[in-house]
């Protein structure tokens, strides 16, 4: 790879790993807490459809941007939101739901060799590059589709798609963080949050593949612990160096790396029991050092619903309703503001769709 083409790709790479495993970066403003309803569910829902859509999917923020910048801002679309949508329409059967997003999905992200991570409707620019963590979801939505609506075509879609990411996204093995369609390279690093372990285990590959790609990823995976002291995960794995690489720790990163192993039954009981303790006193930060001390004092709503997804799949159902609680009290429930029934932040007008999007999810575990 020449200088110039390995320039871009290091930018790129950046770019996609900006648009995921993200979460809101303004502190949100506390309303009363409260466990699930199905009311709660449902005004989320209407805020998400009525104020954070349009004709081509969930935007990225409520404030709308020139949509050129370096990461994705305004009313700009990602394949994040539309995985994430499907596996809610997915969770609560609604098989209505689930084809039109999919439909919308395929029509904005579909290329030759991913799903674009990324498309501007202002530009009119869809990003040749792919997020493995986001196709990875849709593909999972697939399948979960197939299996919840009885629909064999969608099984048929998710195995065709699996087997286009692993052509692209896996190499010798190994999996990585995106594929860039024009330069027809991937890079050269795994971001630990994006190895979903329960869907590579359902691509429709052979099964000695599955076991070499679901082997080695364990491995990564499990390998970047931190310590019983600060359970938590580090963030990538360099295949170049053979080295774990992590400036301050994202919360939202390490949790979805702790929900992919509760997933596959492979959580450790450490970091359950701190992510128990923490909920409980409402103190899960947004971001520490390596060391387990806070970087920060935000409080995330995407934080809260990774752990309330995480108490469910582990059947702690005291997990899950205070996480829920904890998430609720981000919520704004002042009826005169845009953003009522949504999680954002009041005086800047700023809600994420990652953080609406993940509350959403959580809601329908």
């Amino acid at each position: 790879m020449n200088s110039k083409n390995s320039t871009v790709i290091v930018l790129l790479m950046s770019l996609v790993l900006l648009a995921a495993c993200s979460g809101n970066k303004a502190e949100p403003s506390p309303t009363s807490s409260h466990s699930v309803t199905q009311s709660d569910e449902q005004v989320l829902y209407n805020f998400i459809n009525t104020k954070l859509t349009g004709p081509y999917g969930v935007f990225t923020n409520f404030q709308e941007t020139d949509q050129n910048g370096e990461a994705a801002s305004g009313h700009e679309i990602l394949s994040e939101s539309a995985g994430l949508m499907m596996r809610v329409a997915v969770l609560t059967g609604n098989k209505e739901l689930f084809a039109a997003q999919w439909k919308l999905a395929q029509q904005t992200f579909d290329m030759k060799d991913g799903f674009s991570y990324r498309y501007s409707p202002k530009l009119d620019k869809q990003y040749p590059v792919n997020a493995a963590v986001d196709d990875l979801r849709l593909i999972r939505a697939l399948y979960e589709a197939g299996e919840i609506f009885g629909e064999t075509q969608y099984t048929e879609q998710a195995d065709k798609y699996g087997r286009r990411f692993y052509d692209n996204n896996v190499e010798n093995g190994y999996l990585r963080d995106f594929y860039d369609e024009n330069y027809k390279i991937a890079n050269e690093s795994i971001t630990l949050c994006y190895i979903n372990l329960s869907t590579m285990q359902k691509l429709s590959i052979s099964d000695e593949l599955r076991g070499i790609l679901l082997g080695n990823m364990n491995d990564i995976l499990k390998g970047g612990y931190l310590s019983d002291q600060f359970p938590f995960y580090e963030t990538r794995f360099d295949y170049k160096t053979d080295k774990y690489g992590s400036e301050n720790i994202n919360t939202v990163e390490s949790l979805l790396s702790i929900l992919s192993l509760a997933e596959v039954d492979q959580q450790k009981a450490s970091s359950i029991k701190y992510i128990k303790q923490q909920v409980d006193a409402g103190t899960l930060f947004g971001q520490y050092t390596k060391e387990g001390v806070p970087a920060n004092d935000i409080h995330s709503t995407a934080i809260y619903a990774i752990t309330a997804m995480i108490g469910s799949e582990i059947g702690d159902e005291i997990l899950y309703r205070q996480s829920i609680a904890r998430m609720n009290e981000l919520r704004v429930s002042d009826s005169s503001s845009a953003l009522y029934g949504g999680f954002g932040d009041v005086h800047n007008k700023q809600a994420y769709s990652f953080d609406n999007l993940m509350a959403l999810l959580a809601y329908s575990y």
